[in-house]
């Protein structure tokens, strides 16, 4: 009887360890060692700079590394893609801005994958603007000078981008103003800042982080920013929609994971992503760099990933641009 009654222990036991979802265990444990963060763009962009300050704050808080490793080109999708094709078990993240995961949608005839269904939302980081930016000795000292200055070149003047963001920027402004910019693609914006100083393009524009690096090192002069509203951080700096009242762009950070990644596992990141989020270092250091928090839960940030792509979509077929 005692025999019967030990093994009748053992089983209720055995089934309750069933009953208890796999994915407990999985968060209990994760991370199981160095996690991959994939970032869209090279060192020196502002996902990069954002992707190293929250990299550090994941790291501290759940015992791991998290190594940044930056696969720039096609639109962010390289990335995207190898994140999208890796094992759902959250060692490997996307950390990116709207490129890779919304503004291209409309860009591509072909995407490599789903941003809607291929991955799993884990945290919203934050939102930036962009600023156009010439060489210090270029003619034009504001934006309707700019404006008239390149309408009598038409065809001549060329602007660098470096991330769907910033090419919707240049062809926004030529749908607005009536221009006529040649666009060069770069695989970041840190590529074509470079070429602007250089002279070989005559502007770009430039996340708003490295604008205020590029100005303040007197390298590059500030134009106008693309949000709506002045920034708090530059509010010397007028917006484009002083000029042209329809002109609205901004930018943004998310993470995300591969699709089916263990809802505890993307809890257990959001959770410290969010906490992070909160302090003041890393609104210290997210400020350095132009970025607003912009925290939002997993089920928000697919949402707003979804409304951002229809957004991006449309924003696209205004400034004219067909897909390729």
């Amino acid at each position: 009887m005692k025999i019967i009654r030990l093994f009748g222990a053992i089983g209720v036991a055995a089934i309750a360890a069933l009953a208890v979802p796999p994915a407990f265990g999985q968060a209990q444990d994760y991370p199981k060692g160095p996690v991959r963060m994939l970032v869209p763009f090279p060192p020196g962009s502002a996902t990069d700079h954002a992707a190293r300050v929250m990299a550090q704050q994941l790291q501290n808080a759940l015992g791991k590394s998290f190594v940044i490793e930056n696969k720039a080109g096609a639109q962010g999708t390289i990335a995207g893609n190898e994140v999208v094709r890796a094992a759902p078990d959250g060692q490997t993240l996307l950390f990116t801005s709207n490129t890779a995961i919304a503004s291209n949608v409309p860009l591509m005839k072909k995407m490599p994958y789903d941003p809607a269904k291929d991955f799993a939302p884990v945290a919203g980081i934050g939102e930036t603007s962009l600023v156009l930016m010439v060489k210090p000795e270029f003619p034009a000292k504001d934006l309707k000078e700019f404006i008239a200055l390149v309408k009598q070149r038409p065809g001549k003047v060329s602007a660098g981008y470096g991330s769907t963001s910033s090419q919707i920027s240049i062809s926004m402004l030529n749908k607005l103003a009536g221009l006529d910019v040649l666009s060069v693609p770069y695989k970041g914006i840190p590529l074509a800042v470079n070429d602007v100083m250089g002279g070989q393009v005559d502007f770009t524009f430039v996340d708003l982080g490295n604008a205020l690096a590029q100005a303040k090192g007197g390298k590059l002069r500030a134009v106008a920013v693309t949000a709506p509203t002045r920034s708090p951080l530059a509010p010397d700096w007028p917006t484009l929609a002083e000029v042209l009242p329809a002109y609205n762009i901004t930018a943004w950070f998310v993470i995300a994971a591969p699709a089916g990644t263990p809802k505890d596992i993307v809890d257990k990141l959001h959770a410290a992503t969010t906490k992070a989020l909160a302090t003041a270092e890393v609104k210290e250091k997210l400020a350095g760099v132009g970025i607003t928090p912009m925290p939002m839960t997993p089920a928000e940030l697919q949402r707003f990933i979804v409304a951002e792509i229809a957004k991006w979509t449309k924003l696209t077929k205004e400034a004219g641009i067909e897909p390729e």
